[in-house]
């Protein structure tokens, strides 16, 4: 008789291998490595199948069986479908737990990115073809004062509601930058008793409509201090507008800043304000450039508070206290009522203008904001290397 020599007290035995495994001892299958980012051709193939196979029950659905008729209930039954078609073919397959959520979910996020690109490709490309036969020479160089709203588009032009714009919104920078900047200083680096009412306002600013700024610029500047409406009017209401998307972009800025260097700089001697100019700020500029930037481009749409405090002129004014000043959005709200279809055309090309502004202005915040705080350009690299 064979004796087997007991397991060492506090150590457990090893178990039993597949080859020392009993004749009931079910046998688990071997593990599948999952690869989120790989795209196969056999997934290609069940979404394409899948696609079509939802298009072939939805048009049966609304031509055939249910009395559904209407294109965005369409896509959207179509969509739906697709989905449930989707996790069945991926059930009927390998796909199980967490590859089936995987690749449902990669598929609802390319669906997303693809409806924003496409939603936006239209707005453009209709916007485009609606304005380009506007912009003609005389459009950035001529006003509307001798021009009626059945002239050729040879004639007149939108200067006054181009300069307007650029003057409301470059007061409305001039105001509202150093404060939004020194808003978010204070909630980042003083935090004083104050901190949590002052975010609290600044969300809530956030979250107010456009026309709720214009109605109390109104009230408290054209109606209680008795002017009349004009570009600075405006210019206040569009700071409402653009201060806290300042303020919360520059805070997350100063919060990224590497807390170490905060502190070698007081562990030099240096005050908490000498920190902050020589130290905290240099190294958030491209935060703080792109902060400006999505501000700015979220001031120069605004169409209600300009309405309401700007007042409508077709002469050009280049005194932002005193007299009418257009802008480009009342500009476009104004012209795109009139029945004539030159009217309409000179609306679109200054939504056109406006819309390549506002682009040119994200695509600056792009390309200065891709640096993180503290990374140097090529520029600022070559000056260190030759003063080093």
């Amino acid at each position: 008789m064979a004796l087997t020599a007991p397991a060492p007290r506090g150590r457990t035995a090893p178990a039993a291998g597949p080859d020392l495994a009993g004749p009931d001892q079910p046998v688990l299958p071997p593990e599948v490595r999952i690869r989120p980012a790989q795209v196969t051709a056999s997934d290609v193939t069940a979404i394409g199948g899948s696609a079509l196979c939802a298009l072939c029950l939805t048009w049966i659905l609304f031509e055939r069986i249910l009395p559904l008729s209407g294109t965005v209930g369409f896509w959207v039954c179509w969509y739906v479908l697709f989905l449930a078609v989707y996790s069945t073919v991926l059930l009927t397959g390998d796909g199980r737990g967490v590859a089936l959520v995987d690749r449902v979910m990669s598929v609802i996020c390319h669906a997303a990115g693809i409806m924003v690109v496409a939603l936006l490709s239209v707005i453009i490309g209709y916007t485009a073809f609606r304005g380009y036969t506007a912009l003609h020479l005389n459009f950035f160089t001529r006003t509307m004062s001798v021009t009626a709203p059945s002239d050729p588009l040879t004639s007149g032009g939108a200067l006054h509601a181009i300069v307007g714009t650029l003057l409301q919104v470059g007061v409305a920078v001039f105001i509202s930058v150093p404060l939004g900047i020194t808003t978010a200083l204070f909630l980042n680096e003083i935090r004083g008793p104050l901190a949590r009412p002052v975010r609290t306002i600044v969300d809530t600013m956030s979250a107010i409509p456009s026309v709720v700024a214009g109605l109390f610029i109104f009230a408290t500047v054209v109606l209680a201090l008795g002017t009349n409406r004009c570009g600075f009017a405006a210019s206040l209401a569009i700071t409402i507008m653009m201060m806290p998307i300042i303020t919360r972009t520059a805070e997350v800025v100063f919060r990224i800043v590497p807390g170490g260097l905060r502190e070698a700089s007081f562990a030099l001697g240096a005050s908490q304000w000498k920190t902050v100019w020589h130290v905290v700020l240099p190294t958030a500029r491209p935060g703080l450039l792109t902060a400006v930037i999505l501000g700015v481009a979220r001031g120069v749409g605004e169409t209600a508070p300009v309405l309401l405090t700007a007042g409508f002129t077709n002469d050009l004014n280049a005194d932002p206290a005193h007299g009418a000043m257009l802008s480009l959005p009342l500009y476009v709200l104004n012209y795109v009522k009139f029945p004539q279809p030159e009217s309409v055309a000179r609306a679109y090309g200054a939504a056109l203008t406006l819309l390549a502004l506002v682009l040119t202005l994200f695509v600056i915040a792009r390309v200065v904001g891709g640096r993180g705080p503290g990374q140097l350009s090529r520029r600022q690299k070559r000056r260190s290397a030759e003063v080093s």
